[in-house]
């Protein structure tokens, strides 16, 4: 793991040599307002099963490699819900079109039984919103089958940025949940990883995404600069060349830059990093991981339909952890939760989160 992620580091820093993108449309701005972190958490034997009889003392909890107490909040699952369905009609998602059809029923079962709101945003090279939040889940399924084949574009992050926008309108009661569907690969995208990383990471919004495999790699992707704060270290970063020693390895050089560091900020730094290059190589699967969602793999209308149905057993049925960072610094902050005396379970949760450096906490 510790060579994925300094590989990582050395890729990333590589980039910031790159020259600007392109002038691009406004993405909208996040801040942050509150000091409640929420995690999403499953909790599966190894067979898959969803195990229900924890308790907040069970987990142990860290931020940025510091211990938390977290509380379990009570009856989430009969709070009401805000979803948004992202899907890309663009790129190779104009073939996958026939396959969305039935995705209304599918929806249905979702979000069950409780008070509801759901939109649809179709997105290729541009996001757009195809049906506002209505509760009426025939006029969603209906607005999903009348999608049209978009241009060659595949702007997943542009798209989950629109729809996380979106959700932040809604009341501060309701759950938030994206479900993407689309490739793997983001392809086109205006907001650069960084941004993405503030985006989805300083909202309570679980991101469920069902991707199909990208018919080619991201190349020439505009979002270059993946961090965009200052590095410690010689002129123009920690991983720049060093005029006092140009042969210096790069790979030793990583090392010297998180020794730079303060142990939880060198371990933010190296979680913002590693994120920032999984949404690289798999943006549908890492947006997943950074909010306490799930990613699953299709490639049909009946893989989909398969894991749409495991969506709707999973999602009423996570944990939901909570605590309020104590003075949390600007920038990415690295989620640890694990099972303190489960062996044999299983447990997938939110890994990361965003402070604004204007607040202090992340949006409910």
């Amino acid at each position: 793991m510790k060579l994925h992620l300094l590989a990582g580091l050395i890729c990333v820093q590589a980039a910031l040599a790159q020259p600007p993108a392109p002038s691009a449309p406004q993405i909208p701005a996040f801040s942050t307002s509150t000091t409640l972190v929420l995690v999403p958490a499953l909790v599966k034997t190894k067979a898959g099963e969803p195990v229900f009889t924890l308790a907040a003392k069970d987990f142990a909890l860290t931020d940025d490699g510091v211990e938390q107490t977290p509380t379990l909040e009570q009856d989430t699952s009969s709070q009401p819900l805000a979803l948004v369905v992202a899907v890309e009609t663009g790129g190779a998602g104009a073939r996958h079109l026939g396959d969305y059809r039935k995705l209304g029923t599918l929806i249905e079962a979702i979000v069950g039984v409780v008070q509801h709101k759901v939109a649809v945003v179709a997105f290729d090279s541009t996001p757009g919103v195809v049906q506002d939040f209505t509760p009426d889940l025939n006029a969603v399924g209906e607005a999903i089958r009348e999608l049209e084949a978009g241009d060659k574009g595949a702007a997943i992050l542009d798209g989950l940025s629109f729809s996380v926008d979106l959700l932040r309108r809604q009341p501060s009661t309701y759950r938030r949940a994206i479900l993407l569907i689309g490739e793997t690969t983001d392809q086109g995208s205006h907001t650069t990883l960084d941004e993405a990383l503030h985006s989805i990471g300083d909202t309570n919004t679980a991101i469920y995404s069902l991707g199909f495999s990208s018919t080619k790699a991201a190349a020439g992707h505009e979002a270059a600069k993946i961090m965009h704060d200052s590095e410690p270290g010689p002129p123009g970063g920690c991983m720049a060349q060093d005029p006092n020693n140009p042969g210096q390895n790069k790979l030793a050089q990583a090392f010297d830059c998180l020794g730079l560091l303060a142990p939880p900020l060198r371990l933010a730094k190296v979680a913002a990093i590693a994120a920032a290059n999984g949404l690289r190589r798999n943006t549908s699967e890492q947006v997943a991981q950074l909010t306490g969602g799930e990613f699953f793999h299709f490639s049909d209308a009946r893989s989909l339909e398969r894991d749409l149905l495991e969506v709707s057993h999973h999602l009423p049925n996570r944990y939901v952890l909570s605590f309020h960072p104590v003075a949390p610094h600007p920038g990415f902050h690295a989620i640890g939760l694990k099972l303190k005396d489960y062996p044999n379970l299983v447990v997938e949760a939110r890994n990361g989160y965003w402070v604004d450096g204007t607040g202090t906490g992340t949006n409910p």
